[in-house]
């Protein structure tokens, strides 16, 4: 999915030049919709697109109201779906629903754009809170920065400063969880459903994905968690296999003894922990740590007998049947994999799955709806 994170170099451009581009955002999806909230498509002046907001479906229609925002000023709230005749006509045919905020940009409209830009390169959080519906302005906005790192907020949406300040915790809450999406209010900040729609998009740093043992199945996993948009660390005790030339994929490459590392750092809930040096020297006393440290996923390499070793020596550390119980080992989705890359494709498939609740399945021998909440 292209968000603005992807097409930032661009659009910055555009921006530092003073001049005003149509930028196009999926702020809302229902059903099998083609992207998910935070897609984004820009349009320059002169006509050139960078970015994508459904795949090819919409894109030549919000390519026109993109032009006209930029003529006109004005931001735009659209919705395309299958229901809909206009939807067949540009392409939506795949089920979906998208509503779709286009707005002008520039230094005059969005001052506060570089510094957000910034943030954005420097790995440091910020959210950007914008009314999309109700009876406010229709692309008000308001930046918040998080609580943690001097917090504070610039702009305002317009209906007083309890509406500010309702959306700046809620703001700081889905930055802390990398979540990006719409809230709803009153006019004094109130939770409602029926007046003012903000959507809240979450410039979250990347989730970690920390992968232990500098073998060759850790470059391939590592290039393709850095695909998957994660920020990839290669971590190894031994100096002569832990190098940045056997693994440029990877954002970092750290010579340490596994457990020690990971006990020096902070991990959440979006953290990916791949063990994979399967001796047990190394891999029990990093999973000794992992399992009881904030992880969305963690997975060890290994056949049976070694996961059954593994689980026994975990035992004997004392680790309970409730932290046991979070380890994926052997690692990755039964897809058959051999080779260091098609192994690295069987744990993305398992990362995707675990995210949104997929059943593995192959899509023919499944009904219903294809993408899942």
């Amino acid at each position: 999915m292209t968000t603005v994170r992807d097409i930032l170099d661009q659009i910055v451009k555009w921006w530092d030049g003073d001049e005003t581009f149509g930028l196009a955002t999926v702020v809302r999806t229902f059903s099998s919709a083609p992207r998910e909230p935070g897609a984004a498509m820009a349009v320059s002046p002169g006509g050139e697109v960078v970015g994508s907001v459904s795949g090819g479906c919409v894109e030549g229609a919000v390519y026109e109201l993109a032009t006209d925002v930029i003529a006109t000023g004005a931001p735009v709230l659209q919705r395309y779906g299958v229901s809909d005749d206009a939807a067949f006509s540009v392409g939506l045919t795949c089920g979906g629903i998208i509503d779709i905020l286009i707005e002008p940009v520039s230094k005059e409209r969005y001052p506060d754009f570089g510094d957000i830009a910034a943030a954005v390169w420097a790995g440091e959080p910020v959210a950007v809170a914008t009314v999309i519906e109700g009876p406010g302005k229709v692309g008000a906005r308001r930046v918040i920065w998080p609580a943690d790192r001097e917090p504070h907020a610039t702009g305002t949406l317009g209906s007083g400063d309890r509406l500010d300040q309702a959306t700046d915790d809620d703001a700081r809450g889905m930055l802390a969880q990398g979540l990006t999406g719409v809230r709803h209010y009153g006019a004094d900040g109130e939770r409602r459903m029926d007046e003012l729609s903000v959507f809240v998009q979450s410039f979250a740093p990347p989730p970690r994905m920390l992968v232990f043992g500098a073998i060759d199945f850790a470059a391939a996993v590592a290039r393709i968690g850095k695909f998957l948009g994660y920020r990839v660390t290669v971590c190894d005790a031994r100096p002569v296999f832990a190098t940045t030339a056997r693994f440029p994929d990877a954002d970092e490459v750290v010579t340490d003894w596994p457990h020690r590392y990971l006990s020096g750092i902070k991990t959440d809930d979006r953290a990916v922990i791949c063990v994979l040096t399967h001796d047990p020297k190394f891999d029990v006393p990093v999973l000794e740590v992992a399992l009881r440290a904030p992880a969305a996923y963690i997975g060890a390499m290994g056949s049976r007998r070694t996961h059954e070793d593994r689980l026994e020596r975990l035992r004997e550390a004392g680790l309970t049947a409730a932290e046991l119980a979070r380890l994926r080992s052997p690692v990755g989705l039964d897809l058959g994999a051999r080779t260091p890359e098609e192994t690295a494709v069987a744990i993305a498939a398992e990362l995707i799955q675990l995210r949104w609740g997929g059943s593995g399945r192959p899509l023919t021998l499944t009904e219903g709806r294809i993408h899942h909440d």
